[in-house]
């Protein structure tokens, strides 16, 4: 028997269609019967490729014991994350807040009269162990805490609403620009920091961070790093390391150890749109490391086998788990990725082996619970041999060999991969949803790594994502953040807007005769300004006017996570779009939105490496005005806070002007001279 959920469209909602718990989605109603019934609200977010939250699904929310304490005590809502990020955000604070961590699962209590938080936690056991508490007996605790602890109750609430509202109201300050070089050389050094390679715990890609840490390489600023190093150290960890799928393309979450070798088995599209940017930065920046260049190659093949719909969008995510076979109750983590030595001896020739092992961490042993997952040991091409092995590899897992397979249907729950009737091995769940932000992340990938590796492959499936969202995401001329099978849904949030918004200038910035892209960037910027701008405090909010009316607070996102800001980037835009158009209104909303959230970037530098990349636009930017010819071999090069307008009515023996906020320089007459001018310019502050 199934419960609402049954007829969500989101793919982890439906995942919990089938536990005896009556959950409900967010909705008003939902809120209304928690009010009605005096029940504290039991709000469980995640995302269908979380692994803690597959695994709390198949045990505490499946268990029937639990299901009749919480159907009869609590109000329980599902809400996925990556179709409410803005509820994500406000609960996952006041997790932080409680525990000094978080995660998701992420499972709050909340009061149904205000929607305040007074307990959360993240996976919750049936029994006790891990040291944690059992889920029936936290219930328990927390109903009869509910009941009769009114007075405490409300204390705590008091303070964490206080918590939450003093956080999104930041104090501004004002600035000079000998603070701003100071607090931008600051930014560079704090995130040059966070990307130096760890020696315990998890490693995470951290693009904001790199991004960052990359532009400042430029600069001639005292440090304790050698950025160029710890730059280049990032991507050979990611092109080389287990995180990248050597044979099949595209890049896992994360890794659970400092030396990059073992993932979780993951992939998010957010997380391969950054990284094919990075590298392809990289490698414009001079570091030409062929790794780099095979996997991005090896990414868009995957992005185009896998990761595409049939309308040009791109899927969200492929589960960490897949089943080995089609009789198993559960899934294994990273069961589609890894390799047995036997199997490895079974595919291979003596030789292919040998020379794998020598490349690549392989042992009989294994490296992740007896199975082998590929880690290069060191860089430089791949010889014939190894690639060859790798093609068995990938037609043993895919049943054809790559030059075969240009179409991977995907597995859209458990019960397709099931019944697919696979060649090769059974495919994690892909989810198949559309979500703007996450798309224009990879759109800005392919456009930068088009240009820089010549490749207008990349460029033509950046073109047909940016055209789906601008034909299908626009519902009564109000822009919406996700797709479900040709449905338009959920009014979009800042960080669609404002991915969006630059995915469009990378368009622009690659395609600089196509005006196209800059009239519709334009066209959104407005939209963004009306409806998320904050006229009082400056920086846009999270959510639209007109879509809040759910949430305890309205947030201004400034801090970078696996993506990077809302408020970053959108400050970031609006000064290209003011190099772009001469329309100075937008450096002024720019200057507003610095001005606001100052305060955080000089107290804690190290959460917001986006506005720092903002702030770097706004005391460095430069225009290049040249004619195609002259601009083409430019454009590959790395040239962070710069943007090409192609004119024909240059001066007379000049080749370019190269432009900096409200002024010009002197007509360059050479090639030479205008790098010169190009160079200097973006190092002015």
């Amino acid at each position: 028997m199934t419960n609402r959920l049954a007829e969500a469209k989101s793919l982890y909602l439906r995942k919990h269609a089938e536990n005896p718990i009556d959950w409900w989605s967010w909705c008003d109603e939902a809120l209304a019967t928690a009010r009605d019934q005096n029940k504290p609200i039991f709000l469980s977010i995640g995302y269908s490729s979380c692994h803690w939250c597959t695994v709390m699904e198949g045990e505490a929310f499946s268990d029937g014991a639990i299901a009749e304490y919480m159907n009869a005590n609590f109000l329980p809502i599902k809400v996925d994350r990556e179709e409410r990020p803005d509820l994500d955000s406000i609960y996952m604070q006041a997790l932080q807040m409680m525990s000094g961590q978080g995660g998701w699962p992420l499972n709050v209590f909340l009061s149904p009269e205000d929607l305040v938080p007074f307990y959360a936690g993240t996976y919750f056991p049936v029994e006790p162990r891990y040291g944690r508490p059992g889920f029936l007996q936290v219930l328990q605790a927390l109903r009869r805490y509910y009941d009769t602890e009114k007075e405490d109750l409300s204390q705590r609430k008091a303070v964490i609403i206080e918590s939450l509202l003093t956080s999104a109201v930041l104090q501004d300050g004002a600035t000079n620009q000998v603070a701003e070089n100071e607090l931008l050389r600051q930014g560079w050094e704090t995130s040059t920091g966070v990307i130096t390679r760890n020696q315990s715990g998890n490693s995470f890609p951290m693009i904001p961070y790199a991004e960052l840490a990359l532009r400042g390489t430029r600069f001639l600023f005292p440090s304790q790093y050698d950025g160029k190093q710890i730059c280049s150290q990032r991507g050979l960890d990611l092109a080389l390391g287990g995180i990248y799928d050597h044979v099949g393309g595209g890049f896992h979450r994360y890794t659970v150890d400092p030396s990059w070798t073992v993932p979780h088995f993951e992939k998010m599209l957010y997380d391969n749109g950054q990284i094919v940017e990075y590298l392809a930065n990289l490698w414009g920046d001079g570091v030409k490391e062929p790794a780099f260049m095979r996997s991005v190659a090896g990414t868009v093949e995957w992005l185009r086998r896998e990761m595409t719909a049939p309308e040009g969008y791109f899927y969200a995510a492929q589960d960490a788990d897949s089943f080995t076979r089609a009789t198993d109750v559960e899934p294994e983590e990273g069961a589609f990725y890894v390799w047995s030595y036997s199997e490895l001896e079974e595919l291979l020739t003596p030789e292919e082996l040998t020379e794998l092992q020598q490349q690549f961490t392989v042992t009989p042993n294994g490296n992740f619970e007896g199975q082998n997952v590929l880690q290069r040991r060191h860089q430089g091409e791949l010889s014939a041999t190894i690639e060859v092995a790798l093609s068995k590899l990938f037609a043993a897992r895919y049943g054809k060999k790559p030059e075969l397979l240009k179409i991977f249907p995907p597995a859209a729950n458990n019960q397709e991969a099931k019944t697919g009737g696979w060649p090769g091995r059974i495919p994690a769940v892909t989810d198949t949803k559309m979500i703007v932000a996450w798309n224009s992340l990879m759109i800005s990938g392919l456009a930068r790594a088009g240009v820089v590796f010549q490749q207008p492959l990349y460029l033509e499936m950046a073109v047909q994502a940016a055209n789906f969202i601008l034909q299908q995401q626009f519902v009564d001329g109000r822009f919406h953040r996700l797709n479900y099978q040709g449905e338009a849904v959920v009014l979009a949030q800042s960080e669609d807007y404002a991915l969006f918004i630059k995915a469009l200038l990378d368009l622009y910035a690659s395609l600089p005769k196509q005006k196209y892209w800059l009239e519709r960037a334009i066209a959104l910027q407005d939209q963004f300004n009306e409806f998320l701008w904050s006229v009082e405090l400056g920086g846009y909010f999270n959510t639209a006017t007109d879509a809040s009316q759910d949430l305890i607070v309205r947030e201004r996102s400034y801090a970078d996570n696996a993506t990077p800001s809302a408020n970053g980037v959108a400050i970031a835009n609006l000064v290209r779009l003011s190099l772009l158009t001469d329309n100075l209104d937008y450096l002024d909303l720019a200057e507003q939105g610095l001005k606001a959230f100052s305060s955080v970037m000089r107290s804690a530098p190290q959460a917001c490496p986006s506005l720092f990349t903002a702030l770097d636009w706004y005391r460095n930017s430069t225009l290049i005005r040249s004619t195609l010819e002259q601009i083409i071999p430019l454009m590959t090069k790395y040239l962070p806070v710069t943007e090409f307008a192609v004119v024909s009515d240059l001066p007379s023996g000049s080749v370019g002007l190269v432009c900096q906020g409200f002024q010009c320089l002197a007509p360059a007459e050479g090639e030479e001279q205008l790098l010169q001018q190009v160079q200097q310019s973006q190092t002015r502050a």
